[in-house]
């Protein structure tokens, strides 16, 4: 257990606010053994993985936790299916990696997605065309109230749209300790028509794609985009894309007769980065925050030195400058601590 220590090397944002107390745990026993203590003297808890949707806005005045349980695990459920358990502090890029070395398929979509494991059914993490929810099977969780292990299926999970039940009644409730996917081992289904993944496979010269000829293709839009936070503090999609009635759009395409739309029933499915784009806030920066000049939904900061509060406050104008020009309020997909 440590003191007033700096989470800016845990956090993809670089936003540098220190923490009350902080612990790294590394076993199921040590995490009880800390939350024991935690509990004991009623600390708040901030449990973090690899720090890529979250944005810290001010110094934590409890115990932040660094999850970093790992290992993984594999079985064999018949000729084509296979079970994958991968633990939460397992680097989620190097798990999808993992089983596409061992043409294990359906992750693929998902590759270079920042973060760890655990935190991937919490957001429901997507892209590409697939989500967490398409591939899952369970995860065990620690009841951090009974400090018993519990198991949610699919339907406990309450997937939506990046969201699950960990953000909303199930919210501060549990900590994910493990994740099951089911995979395939050879029956593989490759999807490569959402986004630009067809395009891409075209310049690589590939008609007829495997698992990881997709991961590729995905790798390389995804460097093409977006920042690598490493090299420049951002968490990666910033917005939700938002969801709105159809005749909302139909009347928005009146009036913008550019305006792209995924249509799902009576809903449309509008990217976020384009509206922010139009309402003038691509490559945009003020003070120490930037919107990405490639990509619109992505906020970074700029100099390394911004504040959680500078960061927010400028999500909060492109918030409202949106809303101005279309009418459709943007939702944060980061968590906001």
């Amino acid at each position: 257990m440590q003191e007033n220590i700096s989470l800016k090397p845990y956090n993809t944002f670089g936003v540098d606010v220190k923490s009350k107390y902080f612990a790294e745990v590394r076993s199921l026993e040590e995490l009880i053994e800390t939350l024991k203590f935690s509990n004991s003297i009623k600390l708040p808890l901030l449990f973090l993985g690899g720090g890529s949707n979250i944005l810290l806005t001010k110094d934590f005045e409890g115990l932040a936790i660094q999850l970093n349980l790992k290992g993984i695990t594999e079985e064999i459920i018949d000729d084509n299916q296979i079970l994958v358990t991968a633990k939460a502090g397992e680097n989620w890029h190097q798990f999808v990696m993992f089983c596409l070395d061992k043409n294990y398929g359906g992750l693929e979509n998902l590759s270079l997605i920042p973060g760890n494991v655990g935190t991937s059914p919490m957001q429901n993490i997507g892209a590409y065309g697939t989500e967490i929810k398409d591939i899952f099977e369970s995860c065990k969780v620690l009841n951090l109230e009974t400090l018993q292990i519990e198991t949610f299926n699919l339907e406990q999970c309450k997937f939506g749209y990046r969201d699950s039940i960990f953000k909303q009644e199930g919210k501060g409730k549990y900590v994910i300790l493990e994740v099951t996917f089911r995979l395939t081992r050879k029956n593989h289904k490759i999807d490569v028509e959402y986004g630009a993944i067809q395009s891409e496979l075209e310049k690589m010269g590939i008609t007829n794609p495997t698992i990881q000829d997709v991961s590729k293709a995905v790798i390389s839009i995804r460097q093409s985009k977006l920042p690598d936070p490493k090299v420049i503090g951002n968490a990666g999609s910033f917005f939700k894309n938002p969801t709105i009635p159809l005749s909302q759009f139909e009347a928005l395409k009146q009036k913008f007769e550019n305006i792209p739309g995924y249509p799902n029933g009576n809903f449309v499915k509008v990217p976020a980065g384009w509206l922010i784009e139009q309402a003038g806030w691509k490559g945009k920066q003020i003070g120490n925050v930037a919107s990405n000049q490639l990509q619109a939904l992505v906020i970074i900061n700029a100099t390394g030195n911004a504040t959680g509060k500078e960061i927010f406050d400028f999500s909060t104008m492109i918030i409202d400058s949106v809303k101005e020009k279309f009418g459709i309020k943007l939702e944060r997909e980061v968590n906001i601590i």
